[in-house]
């Protein structure tokens, strides 16, 4: 099976004409980890409800697992775990409790069902807390036990909303550990989050949708680059209207679409150093911070702009301690992918 998800025309309307997805066309490849991004309201939650069976599509197909979602619904959920946003457990349940209510829910053997939970919990570390009730326990502690009984079944795909939202910094890492050891064993993992280094850093490929429509879809740095070149064309059209109108907001945009951030912080700097820098062809601004780091603008397209530079430091006798540049990121490819809509089709 090449995809674990396909949709064709993935359709949903509500009742007041409301259109919560557009003719949807989605692949996700089998024993990936995929992000799904969209900004609040965008269909996002009523394309995963679709997927789990919980509404029936307008129009279009949607499968999961090979199995269609309207035709075998049954099959489809056997596939599925779900870990919401909000942790959808009994608190006045035990961890181990709520593992074997669900356990018995998808009809796991008894003979296997406690040996199956234990494993689990070992995997996320909750096992110490397993005769807790679920009310007790923290924010971190109760999102484990909703993956101990999401994968009790033994799911081929994963549904993970914000899993780590509110979560402490260490909690974080141990779930985004856990998520690409589950990934690793054969499961195809579907991460919702609008923690933007979380997806860049977790996922195989990236689907933005924005009013019900998909309007992106690459692997995390395909979808930065097809960003620079954007720009490029933006910075095109931006130098055309110079030439034609002398438009000054427009050199501003150019600016903003052609430089990037470059932060240097030297060992032994010094005046001969700092003018060999402003020297290069590389550099369009310089800047020097109070704390001594050389904040610089240089070209955003040039592949040997950051070489040039640090070569010009080298020869001119500097030692760099540190060095870092702004690329364009995830989150900026959200942002303009999300803008570029109607106000119209918002919802």
């Amino acid at each position: 099976m090449k995809n674990a998800i396909e949709t064709k025309d993935l359709t949903k309307v509500y009742s007041n004409n409301f259109t919560a997805v557009n003719s949807l066309n989605l692949e996700i490849p089998n024993k990936t980890i995929f992000g799904m991004l969209g900004p609040n309201g965008a269909g996002k939650t009523t394309t995963i409800k679709m997927l789990t069976c919980l509404i029936q599509p307008t129009s279009g197909q949607a499968t999961v697992g090979g199995f269609d979602v309207q035709k075998n619904p049954d099959e489809v959920r056997n596939l599925l775990g779900m870990v919401p946003q909000q942790v959808s457990l009994y608190k006045d349940l035990t961890v181990m409790e709520n593992s074997q209510l669900c356990a018995d829910y998808y009809g796991v053997p008894q003979d296997e069902r406690d040996s199956r939970i234990e494993d689990l919990m070992e995997l996320v570390d909750i096992k110490y807390a397993k005769d807790k009730r679920v009310g007790q326990l923290s924010g971190g502690q109760k999102q484990k036990a909703s993956l101990v009984a999401s994968l009790v079944h033994r799911p081929d795909i994963l549904f993970l909303d914000e899993p780590t939202i509110g979560l402490d910094p260490t909690t974080k890492r141990i779930l985004w550990d856990l998520i690409r050891e589950l990934n690793d064993s054969g499961h195809t993992i579907i991460l919702c989050s609008h923690d933007m280094h979380e997806v860049d850093m977790l996922c195989d490929n990236v689907g933005i949708i924005n009013t019900g429509n998909l309007v992106a879809y690459d692997t995390p740095q395909g979808l930065k680059d097809s960003l620079l070149e954007s720009n490029k064309q933006e910075m095109a059209e931006a130098l055309s209207k110079i030439s034609d109108e002398n438009d000054v907001s427009a050199q501003e945009d150019i600016d903003n679409l052609s430089l990037r951030k470059m932060s240097i912080l030297l060992k032994n700097q010094d005046d001969e150093i700092i003018e060999s820098i402003k020297q290069s062809d590389d550099v369009k601004k310089i800047e020097i911070a109070h704390n001594g780091r050389l904040n610089l603008k240089i070209d955003s397209f040039d592949d040997m702009a950051v070489q040039n530079v640090l070569d010009t430091i080298s020869f001119s006798g500097g030692v760099i301690k540190s060095v870092s540049t702004e690329e364009p990121s995830l989150e900026d490819v959200f942002i303009k992918a999300t803008s570029e809509v109607n106000e119209d089709d918002r919802a």
